[in-house]
């Protein structure tokens, strides 16, 4: 039978197995040496350490998606804390291996061997090889982090006093530091970095400076003071600019910023009627050329619909038209927030007549029902009784002549929302209104439904 057997070898323990055939060498220098435990670069580090570090902490902090396999234990497939080896010469964490024989067993869960002695012998060469490693992987963690809270803080001192192009250097690295490490965005706000970048932002900042000072503040955790700083006129209304006249970047950003300001309870409609803000958040959607930034802009458009103070200005721009003609090549995700808009801009008057005065609103709507999502259709349904409702005569018939009626029956007989299904029985009463029972149900049929 295979046994472990400690043994010594010019005075370093180490592990190995006795008739496996695949015996392993586990002292540290050599498993490092040939890659077996992905040793940290130049060496051990830590090894010895003036306080004792505390191993499960280290797992738990550390969390790292790749370890060593002779570090996991076969049971839970986590890291061994506490390894003990069984005669088999398995090793296994001991809390582990004692559930196993408590319910019962008295195999090897590995190899299935009966066990011909059920005691367990601390494997204490492999408890070091563990605890060295993550104490390696640990204090680099840690150096890094203090490197990098020591920079965020040279930084901060340097924006103090720095003015123009070194102020700008400055905010950049500081926005890839930021970007880089979680503990750099703790240490901006820790250290009042959010006040101290927020003050850059007024009337007479340069695009330069405002671009990379937004490009922090939006990755940052923002209080309700920061949040009603950055609400400021002023501040808002160089967001403004930059959202029509900055990079693609820079735009996204604003976006973003504006979004996550809207989030504070005291944020005020009259921060976001403005036609220049609207008008710069439609170049956004419409860009073929960079289409990430379709999402952020609907998302903050989204975010604008919900104050009704401004939806008749969204309606004046010309969104409606726009959107409708945006929705065929949407993504799922932006589709859906287009049609929140678009439904939401249909409870104004002036929102169902641009709708209505649309010509791609019907047919891009009839495609819509049943296809994308439950939600999705929600909307376009929600819309087209609009639309419909407006001018039922003239409407009516388009919708129907573009496959309408054979989508309502669709959604009648499919498993969706009752609410749904309601609506859905009113709209195709309504369109029934200008035919004879005859003609209508010709247009029912599901060959001429649009797909």
């Amino acid at each position: 039978m295979p046994m472990f057997q400690p043994s010594k070898r010019d005075g370093v323990v180490v592990a190995a197995f006795d008739g496996s055939g695949d015996g392993q060498v586990l002292d540290l220098d050599t498993a490092v040496k040939d890659g077996v435990l992905g040793g940290v670069g130049g060496g051990v580090i830590g090894a010895a350490v003036g306080e004792k570090l505390d191993l499960k902490k280290m797992i738990e902090e550390l969390d790292l998606p790749e370890i060593p396999s002779v570090f996991i234990c076969p049971i839970s497939l986590e890291p061994m804390q506490d390894p003990v080896t069984l005669c088999t010469g398995q090793t296994y964490e001991r809390s582990n291996i004692l559930k196993w024989f408590n319910l019962g067993h008295y195999t090897c869960p590995t190899t299935m061997q009966e066990l011909w002695d059920d005691s367990v012998t601390p494997n204490r060469t492999l408890y070091h090889l563990i605890y060295t490693w993550f104490s390696q992987k640990y204090l680099l963690m840690k150096k890094r982090s203090e490197d990098v809270q020591g920079r965020v803080s040279e930084l901060l001192q340097t924006l103090k006093k720095a003015k123009g192009q070194a102020r700008i250097q400055a905010l950049k690295e500081l926005k890839q530091v930021v970007a880089a490490h979680a503990t750099a965005m703790k240490t901006v706000v820790d250290e009042g970095g959010v006040s101290l970048i927020s003050s850059l932002l007024g009337p007479f900042t340069s695009h330069a400076v405002g671009s990379e000072a937004i490009a922090i503040l939006v990755n940052l955790e923002l209080d309700s003071e920061s949040k009603t700083n950055l609400m400021q006129p002023t501040k808002i209304s160089l967001m403004v600019d930059m959202l029509n006249e900055g990079s693609v970047e820079t735009k996204i950003n604003c976006t973003r910023l504006i979004e996550k300001l809207m989030e504070e309870k005291e944020f005020r409609a009259e921060s976001i009627s403005s036609h220049r803000l609207l008008v710069g958040l439609m170049r956004l959607v419409k860009d073929k050329r960079h289409t990430n930034g379709i999402l952020p802009g609907l998302s903050l458009l989204r975010s604008i619909c919900l104050h009704k103070q401004v939806m008749g200005l969204i309606v004046s721009i010309g969104a409606v038209s726009q959107l409708v003609e945006l929705l065929p090549a949407l993504e799922p995700d932006c589709l859906e927030l287009a049609l929140f808009i678009l439904d939401t801009l249909s409870s104004l008057p002036e929102g169902k007549a641009a709708l209505k005065d649309c010509g791609n609103t019907i047919p891009n709507m009839v495609r819509l029902l049943m296809r994308i999502s439950e939600s999705c259709t929600q909307y376009a349904l929600s819309i087209l009784w609009s639309v419909c409702k407006l001018a039922p005569e003239e409407c009516s018939s388009v919708a129907v002549e573009a496959g309408l009626a054979a989508k309502l029956l669709l959604v009648i007989q499919s498993g969706c929302n009752p609410v749904l299904k309601q609506k859905s029985s009113e709209l195709l009463k309504l369109c029934s209104l200008n035919y004879t029972d005859t003609i209508f149900i010709s247009k029912c049929k599901l060959t001429r439904t649009i797909l």
